[in-house]
Formats: C-alpha cells, sequence, structure tokens
C-alpha cells in the first residue's frame, strides 16, 4: 500500500506560487538595466524644477538644502526651527532615513564643491559642476536600490510564474515595464527628487512576501515609510495581508509578535537620536504631517480638487473637518481590499490589494500632491503581465496628469521622448506573447473617447491662451479628465481584486493565477 503523504502544517503553508520557471535571462536583464540606466542619464541632462528662479528656486534646491543641514547641524536640530535652519526655507519634512541620505549626500558634495552645501551661504546654489553631482547622487541611488529590487522581483516573479503567463521574453518585458517607467524617471531625473529610494525598497519588500520571506519584507517596508511617508499608502495591503497569513498558521500569535518585533526594532534604529525625549519625536512628526498645506496641492487628480470645481471644500469645512472626512472616504476606499486579503490572503491578490490600497490614499487622502501617483503606479507596473491594458492606460494618463508640472520645468522634449520610448517596449513582440489579452475588457469606443479628449486638451494646453478669468481653466479640465480614468481603473482592479475568489474555479485559479 502506498504511504499516505502528510498533508501540510498550518504553520508552513504550501506556497502560492506553484510552478517555477528558469530565472530570467541575466545577460538580457544587465543589458535592460543599462539602457534604462542610459535613458536615466539623457532626462538628467535637463532642466530641473526651480531651475534659476529665486527665491525659493523648487525640488532641486529644497534636496541640496537638506544636504546642507544635515552636513553641518546635529540631528536634533533637523526638524527645529532656528536662525541656522528657518523652517519656512525648505525645512525638512521627511522622516528620518530621508535625512541620513541627505547627509550622506552631503558628504559626496562637501568633498567635491565644498561652496554648494556651505550653510546659510549656499542657497540657490547652481553651478554645472553642482548640477552634475546632484544628478549622480540619483542615479546611484536609483542603480543601489531600485534597480537590485527591480531584478529580485522579476526573479521571484519568474522562478513562481506568475499566473502562468512567465517566460524569458515576457520576463524581460516586464523588467523593462518597471525600470523604464517614464513618471518616475521625469520626476526624480528631471524634476528631481528621490522618490527612487522608497519605492525601491517598497518593491524589494514585496518581492520578499512573494517569496515567503515576511521578516525582511517587514524591515524593507518599514525602511520604505522612513524614508517617505507616503509609503503609507500601501500599508494597508502590507498589513492585511500578512496578517491574514499569519492568521492560518498554527501559533498566530507568535508569528504576529515576530513581526511586530522587526517593525518596532527598525522603527527604534532609524529613530533613535528623537527618542530621548517625547518633545523631540514630536517636532518630527510635526514635520511629516503638513495639514497647514492645505487639502491639496496644485490641481491634482484626486476626489477633492477634482470636486473642488463645483463644492467648495475649503470654504465649507474646517481643516479638522477635512482631516476627518479624508480619513473615513480613504478608510472606506480600501476597506472591501483590505478585508479582501484578511480573510483570503493570496500572492496575485496581494499585488491587486497593493495598488487598491495606494489608490484610495491618492485618491481620497488629506494633502494629495500630482507626483503622489508615482505610488499607485508602482503595483500597477508589476501587474504588468496580468494587466497590461491597465498598466498602459494608467501610464498614459498619469503622465497627463503631470503634464503641467512638467511643462513649468522645461521638460517637453524629455517628455515626448520618454512616452515616445515607453509606447515602443510597450507593444513590442513579448509582451503580446507574454501577457493576458483577455483582461480588462472595455470596449474600443470607450478607451477611444478619454483618449481623442486628451489629445485636445494637449493642443488647447500648449496653443491656446487660456481666458482671464480663469487662468486654470485647461489644468482643470486635465486634472477633470484623468480623474475620471483613475475613479474607473480603481473600480476595476478592486472588481479583480474579489473576482480571485471564485470558488467555480478556485482550484484552476490556485495553479493559473497565484
Amino acid at each position: 500500500m502506498a504511504k499516505k503523504k502528510p498533508n501540510p502544517t498550518p504553520s508552513t503553508p504550501a506556497p502560492y506560487f506553484l510552478f517555477p520557471s528558469p530565472p530570467a535571462p541575466i545577460p538580457t536583464s544587465i543589458v535592460i538595466s543599462l539602457f534604462s540606466l542610459l535613458v536615466r542619464f539623457l532626462v538628467s541632462l535637463g532642466p530641473y524644477s526651480g531651475q534659476g528662479t529665486p527665491p525659493k528656486y523648487g525640488d532641486y534646491e529644497a534636496q541640496r538644502h537638506w544636504m546642507e543641514l544635515t552636513l553641518h547641524l546635529p540631528p536634533s536640530s533637523w526638524y527645529r526651527n532656528s536662525s541656522a535652519n528657518d523652517l519656512s526655507y525648505w525645512g525638512l519634512d521627511y522622516p528620518p532615513l530621508s535625512a541620513y541620505q541627505s547627509r550622506f549626500h552631503g558628504l559626496l558634495l562637501n568633498a567635491s564643491i565644498p561652496k554648494a552645501v556651505a550653510l546659510g551661504s549656499s542657497r540657490g546654489y547652481e553651478s554645472p559642476e553642482s548640477k552634475l553631482l546632484m544628478r549622480w547622487t540619483v542615479l546611484l541611488s536609483d542603480l543601489v536600490v531600485f534597480f537590485p529590487a527591480a531584478l529580485y522581483f522579476v526573479w521571484v516573479y519568474s522562478r513562481r510564474d506568475q499566473g502562468g503567463v512567465g517566460g524569458g521574453g515576457s520576463m524581460m518585458w516586464l523588467l523593462a515595464m518597471i525600470l523604464i517607467n517614464p513618471c518616475l524617471i521625469l520626476i526624480d531625473h528631471g524634476h528631481f527628487q528621490y522618490n527612487c529610494i522608497s519605492l525601491g525598497l517598497t518593491v524589494g519588500a514585496i518581492a520578499a512576501v512573494l517569496s515567503s520571506n515576511e521578516l525582511v519584507a517587514s524591515a524593507l517596508f518599514t525602511l520604505a515609510i522612513n524614508h517617505k511617508q507616503m509609503s503609507l499608502y500601501f500599508a494597508p495591503a502590507f498589513f492585511s495581508h500578512l496578517l491574514g497569513k499569519c492568521l492560518k498558521r498554527k501559533n498566530p500569535i507568535v508569528e504576529i509578535m515576530k513581526l511586530g518585533f522587526v517593525v518596532l526594532a527598525t522603527f527604534a534604529i532609524v529613530w533613535w537620536p528623537y527618542l530621548h525625549s517625547l518633545e523631540a519625536a514630536i517636532e518630527v512628526l510635526s514635520r511629516l504631517a503638513p495639514f497647514e498645506r492645505g487639502l491639496f496641492e496644485d490641481y491634482v487628480a484626486n476626489f477633492w480638487c477634482s470636486t473642488s470645481v463645483f463644492i467648495k471644500w475649503r470654504r465649507l469645512f474646517t481643516v479638522q473637518s477635512l482631516k476627518l472626512l479624508s480619513f473615513l472616504t480613504t478608510v472606506l476606499a480600501f476597506l472591501p481590499s483590505f478585508v479582501q486579503q484578511i480573510k483570503f490572503p493570496s500572492n496575485l491578490g496581494f499585488l491587486y490589494a497593493l495598488l487598491n490600497s495606494s489608490f484610495s490614499f491618492y485618491l481620497f487622502s488629506f494633502q494629495v500632491h500630482e507626483k503622489s501617483i508615482l505610488l499607485p503606479l508602482l503595483p500597477a507596473s508589476l501587474l504588468g503581465l496580468q494587466e497590461p491594458l491597465l498598466y498602459g492606460w494608467f501610464i498614459y494618463y498619469s503622465l497627463l496628469s503631470m503634464f503641467p508640472l512638467i511643462r513649468r520645468d522645461h521638460l517637453m522634449l524629455q517628455y515626448i521622448a520618454v512616452l515616445s520610448l515607453f509606447g515602443f517596449i510597450f507593444y513590442s513582440p513579448d509582451r503580446s506573447r507574454g501577457t493576458k489579452t483577455n483582461s480588462f475588457h472595455i470596449r474600443k469606443a470607450l478607451l477611444a473617447l478619454p483618449l481623442l479628449c486628451s489629445l485636445i486638451l494637449y493642443f488647447i494646453y500648449l496653443r491656446v491662451r487660456p481666458p482671464e478669468k480663469y487662468p486654470f481653466l485647461f489644468e482643470a479640465l486635465i486634472m477633470l479628465l484623468c480623474f475620471s480614468q483613475f475613479v474607473v481603473l480603481t473600480l476595476y482592479t478592486n472588481k479583480r481584486q474579489w473576482m480571485l475568489l471564485d470558488s467555480s474555479s478556485w482550484s484552476v485559479r490556485v495553479k493559473k493565477d497565484i
């Protein structure tokens, strides 16, 4: 009689991905990575945010100023208003890990161009040499953090054969989609920021979750939060997925405590200079929650800004009321996705939950700016093989939503170039062979109408002067169009996440989609 195989114990659940496949081709991965690095370098040759526009310049000056402060002042003074640190002039408003990164980059600048980070006398410092070195700090951050994380994710994805759509060509297409994200390239290497660090840490955490390294994932995601607090957009997805997995194991309390210990220990290490007193910690926290800036900035394609055309939220409600209202609507928006992952945690469901959670924060949370669209774009790129049309559509309207910002930065050439490059790679043969063609069924006419509207808006925005009474009319129209598309996308992705629970084909989906 054949010996009956024992069932796996709850403490060691079977992996969600069932069919290993060979890792992605290493030489091709290197070529794609080098090409992606070249694209970033070429974009970085252009202008940056606030170039030559005193008195506050722009995000480039903000990053340089933080290097100056963290280099010359002790950590206790980084978030405190003083004669040496005027918080009204680009006061540091990111968590401590971002400040440590600024100090490290400040050391690099100080070693080569001390005048660029001299305390007090370097405001608005711009020179070809300092620009080159500043640009290299972003490129190196991308190369050290985001690139390895993307390669790690694709390696995990290819080994697990996510959704049965794997294969060398399609995996390389996915890697290209992650690395050649035009929105991220334009913001980090054109406009000038370091989103690649927090997003790279998040990608690493996601890959660790998919490979069942939950403790590593918890540490990496905690670091992402401590680099940029907007990484909290993903927190409901991480929390619900890991909690759901822990509850299905033999000793759920022990599993939860292990994760909690890693999170608290990581926070303690990063926040160590500010844990000596409650006042010091509150000083930092008060800088991380910029409620004084208002409900939203500029023309962002989210619910509050789009509806403010008709409902004057800031006139009708106090700041306290708007904070509560935005909190409640955000929670309600991500709650279905949150509940689904607690009850039915799965790797594919986790990727959808990341997208739905970050979409909820972008659309409804307090103090969102146009660059925040980078957060929901990240999980959308990771779902590129599952939802290629969704990702391409999302990229297009995300770029459109940032178009006024890019134009102010004089990055039109770079905008057209990276959009064209993305489109060329997106429609490559590897994509058509490797991705699912039956997902995201929407009639072509429904896609064609907003596309036509976007093309008209591009022409009007560039060629027509707005009426004097409504100087920001065209920005508002762009915002409304993009918001309508983002709503459609988030409704679709929430539906897709719950469709994974179709009991009639669950056994097939476990083999095919998870």
